[in-house]
């Protein structure tokens, strides 16, 4: 069948199903954005690369669904790398179509030439450039696959000279495997293991939502009466009103699951990579059990046993998982020490409830007064802590929402709750700042129906801050997003508190911008709030706004109090060994 390059690109993205693209206009991709009206799909121009990639990864994460990254060839193409990684770390499937200098002048270092797939070899889990005009269907039909089957972001590289050919081609075969459901010796394994145990825990991580298998984790551990905990940033992979749900572990997660995890004989943990914030230490417990049976479930054979010790390992799909180990049980499975189980999930879960609903405040270190300071400086002004309560008593059950990278949204990360997969995005472990507006806007193009909120920090937010003059227009959906003011970068002010006696340097915001202010300046609804019954009065409101259209960002006006670092076992004290003294600088020569 006779086409153009472009036409068998865009007919092959409509295989797929393909029908959103972010980035921003490009001469070296204008011969397939043309056809996007036509073909039915939406091109959402960003007002930065890097933002789009996050919208794409909020509305795939959200949907399920496939997006494209599209911009042009050098520069707009580069503004992507953050982003891409941040999918591959959130375990996005996501198409990056990166537009090439063209064959006859590459590597001439003519305009806007770059090796583009050196650039992102390290942030895809597949790419493939198009040697042949005649080839672009079935390179891209390819990278599309892979990027589902790796359930990550792939690349297809395309020289501009390829377009507006004519070729003679069929149209690809899609050819879809079936998930792997583990080997049937290590299922036996892994049965007999949970089958015999005396505190058996469960540690959903974001295989569990990638796989649709909340409920196939629900039926295990109902069988066995065993606590559910969950990774860290996957507060959604468990149903939050569920009386077995023990919360994230990790980095300010639950301090209940942490406790529970640390009685575990036999620990499954279903989807995950076990990735290091979901084990580290937190508000003093060191929990992961050191003697406890490890059985790690994961789609990737890579990630298994990477991290911690494992007893049994099994690759496979969490769903399919999940369904075997239950049919495999004794019939005996969860019956020791069950009632006395119960109890303690009971009893620990409400202590922590109640210790949590009564935390306004952050403790300081030995040593260390920052928080004593920042309470004193500003008494009336809200904490972190109020903030986020405040926020829970209007955020919508159904709500999805996205957290930014940043101490403010970390201390929010033991809060909120949910009853379902793809409501939690978050920026994952490549931990880029400026993540939590773009996702969530990708989130509510995918799901138009469903209320949606943004959390970011004010440092954090600075770098999406661009994307305001871009989602006023009418065809963008109307979002809420919440800033935590406080003027300061304050995951980096609190390790200067800690290992750098207040030595603040690059640490400080500028107090005369107001994020509320240039919201209304872009045409949207800026609002202030200072007080707890002002910010849920404010939530509220957003949310109706939203329904209407309206989008609103609330500025939630906060002390400088600072939660626990991302990165105790990482930092120390520094020594003075030679010293350094100004004096000792020397005047350029130019």
């Amino acid at each position: 069948m006779k086409m153009t390059t472009e036409e068998a690109f865009v007919k092959t993205l409509q295989l797929h199903g393909i029908e959103h693209a972010f980035g921003i206009i490009g001469s070296a991709f204008m011969p397939i954005s043309d056809n996007f009206p036509a073909a039915g799909i939406q091109f959402w121009d960003c007002a930065h690369e890097g933002s789009g990639g996050m919208m794409a990864d909020g509305y795939t994460r959200a949907t399920g669904k496939m997006s494209m990254m599209i911009a042009q060839n050098g520069p707009g193409i580069a503004n992507f790398v953050t982003a891409v990684k941040t999918a591959y770390w959130n375990h996005t499937p996501l198409l990056l179509v990166t537009p090439q200098a063209a064959n006859k002048t590459i590597g001439q270092g003519g305009f806007q030439e770059i090796e583009q797939m050196n650039m992102f070899a390290d942030c895809v889990a597949y790419q493939e450039e198009v040697r042949d005009a005649s080839r672009v269907a079935e390179v891209l039909n390819r990278v599309i696959i892979n990027a589902k089957r790796a359930s990550a972001p792939a690349q297809i590289n395309m020289p501009r000279d390829f377009w507006t050919q004519v070729i003679d081609i069929d149209l690809p075969e899609i050819v879809e495997f079936e998930r792997p459901s583990g080997g049937e010796q290590a299922l036996t394994e892994a049965a007999d293991l949970l089958s015999s145990a005396k505190f058996p825990v469960i540690l959903n991580g974001a295989g569990v939502v990638l796989g649709g298998a909340i409920q196939e984790s629900m039926n295990l551990a109902e069988r066995l009466d065993a606590p559910v905990c969950v990774g860290y940033q996957h507060n959604d992979a468990f149903p939050g009103s569920h009386p077995l749900f023990a919360g994230p572990l990790g980095y300010n997660g639950n301090k209940a699951g942490m406790e529970l995890i640390s009685q575990a004989d036999v620990v499954l943990a279903l989807g995950t990579r076990l990735n290091p914030f979901s084990t580290l230490p937190g508000y003093g417990l060191d929990y992961w059990p050191k003697d406890a049976k490890i059985i790690q479930v994961d789609i990737n054979p890579d990630r298994i046993g990477l991290t911690k010790k494992v007893s049994v390992g099994i690759v496979g799909d969490a769903k399919k998982v999940a369904t075997s180990l239950l049919e495999k049980l004794s019939a005996s499975a969860g019956d020791a020490g069950r009632e006395e189980r119960k109890s303690t999930i009971a009893k620990t879960k409400s202590v922590w409830a109640q210790q949590l609903s009564s935390m306004d405040h952050e403790e300081d270190d030995p040593g260390t007064t920052w928080n004593q300071r920042a309470r004193g400086a500003k008494p009336d002004w809200m904490s972190p802590r109020m903030a986020w309560r405040a926020i829970q008593a209007a955020l919508p059950k159904d709500a999805i929402i996205s957290s930014d990278i940043g101490n403010n949204c970390a201390i929010g990360n033991a809060y909120p709750s949910f009853e379902a997969g793809r409501k939690y995005l978050a920026p994952g472990l490549f931990g880029p700042c400026g993540y939590g507006l773009p996702a969530v806007v990708g989130a509510k193009i995918g799901c138009p129906d469903t209320p949606v909120v943004g959390f970011s920090g004010d440092g954090a937010f600075g770098i999406a801050v661009t994307e305001l003059t871009a989602i006023g227009r009418e065809e963008w959906p109307a979002i809420t997003q919440v800033v935590f003011r406080n003027y300061q970068w304050g995951a980096e002010k609190r390790n200067s508190t800690l290992w750098y006696d207040d030595n603040f340097v690059g640490t400080e915001l500028d107090t005369q911008v107001s994020y509320a202010g240039i919201a209304n300046a872009c045409g949207l609804k800026g609002v202030v709030a200072r007080t707890m019954e002002e910010l849920t009065a404010a939530l509220d409101q957003a949310i109706k706004d939203q329904k209407a259209g309206t989008t609103t960002l609330i500025e939630a006006m906060i002390n400088q109090e600072l939660g626990d670092p991302f990165r105790r076992d990482a930092m120390k004290k520094p020594v003075v060994v030679a010293g350094i003294s100004k004096d000792d600088m020397r005047p350029q020569k130019v």
